[in-house]
């Protein structure tokens, strides 16, 4: 399957302050897992920065100038959310290495890979937070409508809910958004009786997970729930906010999510999209905070996307859980 990473060394220039977990670091990690697929004959390019234009389909104008203005200066706009003296433009570039990908993918077919930071999918229309400026996988799927997809889904498996991408189009029946993420944790949206507004309703689909989640928890979750809505939903292209916070490593949240997990998950996304929308996929990196974990996780996610055939194998944790369960009938009920 042809599949290009579209990623640069300029999203190590994003700085934040001594030990945020959003780090430089975590650039250096996407630098090697693009070095790896390059060295193996893979294709690697650089993103563009998004235009003004292209971000308006998703933020607000003044909001946009209100990120534009804190370049050079370090800012705290909340808690979470810092700007450095270039935060602006790594910002750009992020959301213009998804629009990037859209535009080879939507083209050629096959998958692209944006290896990207700072992370989006909380961004809301004039509003940053958790780690997030602009909704990078929001800002790629407007993208995609524009160019002429009748229809986008959006799965979302990082552990947080993506507020901004669900926000962003909620009231629209031509963009399905699907998250799987930790119940009752940051940002404290996604429930599952979340199911879209107006003529959006019925085209978001939360699958919130009790904390201790595993591998198997996922696996329901999958078969019951987010390959059936795909399947039903057919999307023109297939985008994934791709976040691997759920892994057992990572520091900031309580899913116990194996490294192979992530390449099932891709696997079985990559079959959904070669059945709906011709094998288009987009996958957009979002959180993953252990360095370690987001590494190898990567690598498995490349690995599964250049695999021969979408044959997904998960793995078999041994621990009991009924999380899936749960999670699947809360979600059912929802959408009775």
């Amino acid at each position: 399957m042809s599949l290009v990473i579209v990623f640069t060394d300029r999203f190590a220039d994003h700085d934040t302050p001594p030990g945020h977990p959003e780090r430089p670091e975590r650039a250096h990690v996407m630098a090697r897992v693009a070095a790896r697929w390059q060295a193996s004959g893979g294709e690697v390019v650089a993103p563009r920065e998004a235009t003004r234009e292209q971000l308006r389909r998703v933020h607000d104008a003044d909001y946009i100038q209100r990120i534009a203005e804190t370049t050079g200066q370090a800012i705290a706009l909340d808690q979470d959310t810092y700007t450095s003296p270039d935060t602006f433009e790594i910002a750009l570039l992020a959301a213009g290495a998804v629009i990037d990908g859209v535009e080879r993918v939507m083209t050629n077919g096959g998958s692209a890979l944006a290896l990207v930071r700072p992370p989006g999918h909380h961004a809301e229309r004039g509003r940053a937070m958790g780690f997030c400026f602009f909704n990078n996988v929001a800002v790629g799927a407007a993208h995609a409508r524009a160019l002429g997809a009748s229809r986008v889904a959006i799965v979302d498996y990082d552990v947080h809910h993506g507020n901004g991408t669900q926000h962003a189009f909620e009231s629209d029946p031509s963009m399905l958004y699907v998250s799987v993420h930790q119940s009752q944790f940051y940002p404290g949206t996604g429930a599952a009786d979340e199911i879209g507004t107006g003529e959006g309703e019925g085209f978001t689909v939360n699958v919130p997970l009790d904390m201790g989640a595993v591998d198997e928890d996922y696996q329901l979750v999958f078969a019951e729930v987010i390959v059936p809505a795909l399947q039903r939903f057919k999307p023109d292209l297939l985008m994934v906010s791709a976040g691997f916070d759920a892994h057992e490593r990572d520091p900031l949240a309580g899913m116990r999510l194996t490294t192979e997990a992530f390449g099932a998950m891709t696997l079985e996304l990559r079959r959904v999209a070669d059945q709906c929308c011709e094998g288009r996929m987009v996958l957009v990196s979002e959180g993953g905070y252990d360095l370690r974990a987001l590494e190898a996780s990567l690598n498995g996610v490349v690995d599964a996307l250049a695999a021969p055939r979408a044959d997904p194998r998960w793995p078999a944790s041994g621990i009991a859980s009924n999380r899936g369960r749960r999670a699947v009938d809360e979600a059912r009920r929802a959408r009775l």
